[in-house]
């Protein structure tokens, strides 16, 4: 018997029962909605995992940023586009570093944000992500060095996180992350984290 997957149920279900709405079709058009958002996270972290072409420690650090950026995003309840630009950001804000490290022999903070919006307008194109969410990735790649500007949960969130895997592998003191937390970290769970993997002791 051929498997029948849950959205081709949901699918038939409204096909039989078209007077079925309200409550019920805005439940399934949101599931619809959050499965499409999924797909498109899915598929622009395995994009960006192909861009970087076998750099391990480009690739394991977006990674961990984004899962951070994920968590924290999600537990300190962000808005649906909000959730959106921030794991899409996690993911790309690293973009330039590549041509930064041949084109200036380092990658530090400001040519990435000089360098970052320009790859990422066309590497996110055909991404699946609202127009709106596109800009303000965009915009967020092009700042994420610079704390003073934060104007939003997702830009904070993503400082948050990329600090959170950047004191890993900086190899940060003690002092340095205590600093952060009383200047940089404004989120409860961002704060909790820190706390937990550098400052437990």
């Amino acid at each position: 018997m051929p498997r029948v997957y849950r959205g081709e149920m949901l699918s038939t279900f409204f096909c039989l029962f078209p007077l079925q709405k309200n409550g019920i079709m805005t439940y399934y058009i949101e599931r619809v909605e959050e499965m499409k958002t999924a797909k498109s996270i899915a598929k622009l972290t395995e994009k960006m995992i192909k861009f970087y072409d076998g750099d391990l420690h480009d690739i394991n650090h977006f990674l961990k940023v984004y899962a951070y950026a994920k968590t924290i995003g999600q537990c300190e309840g962000l808005d649906e586009m909000s959730q959106m630009s921030l794991e899409a950001a996690a993911i790309v804000h690293d973009i330039a570093c590549p041509l930064c490290r041949e084109k200036y022999g380092s990658a530090d903070g400001k040519h990435q944000e000089q360098e970052g919006p320009a790859l990422t307008i066309p590497f996110l194109k055909g991404s699946g992500l609202h127009q709106a969410c596109v800009g303000r990735v965009v915009y967020l790649v092009g700042h994420h060095h610079t704390p003073e500007k934060v104007d939003g949960p997702d830009y904070q969130i993503l400082l948050e996180a990329d600090y959170l895997v950047n004191a890993d592998e900086g190899g940060y003191t003690r002092e340095h992350i205590e600093q952060a937390r009383e200047k940089l970290f404004k989120t409860e769970t961002g704060k909790s984290l820190l706390q937990s993997i550098y400052l437990k002791n």
